[in-house]
């Protein structure tokens, strides 16, 4: 067991030693083309602890593409503005099919089995579009603010690449709205939501950012985003769909909610306790982070922190 905060550059640096094998494995995500190019020998992880204290190995402070890591966030910001209201137009049941899947969209009639397959995701980005105005520029605030780095921003050639190959987001977008599932213009959504996911960030920042989940709901600032009892159901949920068609595998590794992203990124909550960030570019078959998998199971059996 690692106790105290201040075994976590020990923590980390085993982790990072007892992975290393593991690092450069898998490919980097190609179908967005921005990201095909990306050096997949790369490996971070951050903790940031409850009291905010972060502790680092290997590129932690370094930006990178969160990608569907963003959604957590967008939700968040949903449930905290409009409660339970979103849970009309989008489930809270695992997928069990790739994250862009139009299968299944079309037999449960246009709504998304959750919220972070991409199209559970455009939905979100709709309703926040609908209460901000503004759903990237949201989601950007929201980051910056919780990491304290106002250096987090857009990518603008991600984003574009995106929407240059969005065809299947786009196909989600308008088949939800075929069913009358979309507020807002279906191009508006999907510019913000395109936009949003191209947020660069470092996993410094996103392990600082995840602890307003560790929190329970609380900000870095003593206010609070969400109640007790809605950052334990977005926590549920990250662990049952937060990894796109491989979640049971994740909860059976890791034992901890947690989001990944295609380019490489995963946020893990310990809840009460810290939040934890890593980053490596290589992915498996089922577009989760083959080195930060492995770095987050090595994480929690080191500790024996997880929600089981």
């Amino acid at each position: 067991m690692i106790p105290a905060p201040a075994d976590y550059q020990r923590l980390l640096e085993q982790v990072l030693g007892d992975i290393e094998p593991e690092i450069g494995r898998g490919r980097v995500a190609d179908h967005i083309p921005a990201l095909s190019s990306v050096d997949p020998h790369q490996f971070a992880m951050a903790v940031a602890d409850i009291d905010g204290s972060v502790t680092g190995v290997g590129a932690c402070t370094e930006p990178f593409s969160i990608q569907s890591v963003s959604k957590v966030f967008a939700l968040a910001l949903v449930v905290a503005s409009d409660g339970a209201r979103i849970w009309s137009r989008v489930g809270r049941e695992p997928s069990g099919n790739p994250y862009n899947s139009l299968v299944q969209l079309e037999r449960e009639l246009g709504i998304p089995r959750n919220p972070f397959i991409n199209a559970g995701a455009i939905v979100t980005t709709d309703r926040l579009l609908s209460l901000t105005e503004d759903a990237r520029g949201a989601a950007l605030d929201f980051l910056q603010t919780e990491s304290g780095n106002p250096g987090v921003d857009f990518d603008p050639v991600v984003a574009g690449s995106e929407v240059e190959h969005g065809a299947r987001n786009a196909a989600l977008g308008y088949f939800m709205a075929s069913h009358g599932n979309m507020e807002n213009p279906v191009s508006r959504v999907l510019e913000h939501y395109f936009w949003q996911c191209s947020i660069r960030a470092s996993c410094q920042d996103l392990a600082l950012a995840g602890l307003t989940l560790a929190r329970h709901g609380a900000r870095a600032d003593g206010s609070r985003l969400l109640t007790g009892n809605d950052a334990k159901r977005i926590n549920a949920i990250m662990l049952t769909c937060g990894t796109y068609d491989a979640a049971g595998e994740f909860a059976y590794r890791v034992g901890l909610p947690g989001k990944s992203g295609v380019g490489g990124g995963i946020l893990a909550i310990v809840p009460g306790r810290c939040a934890v960030a890593v980053w490596s570019p290589g992915l498996d078959s089922r577009g989760n982070s083959v080195a930060g998998v492995a770095a987050l199971d090595r994480f929690t059996t080191l500790t024996g922190w997880s929600v089981f």
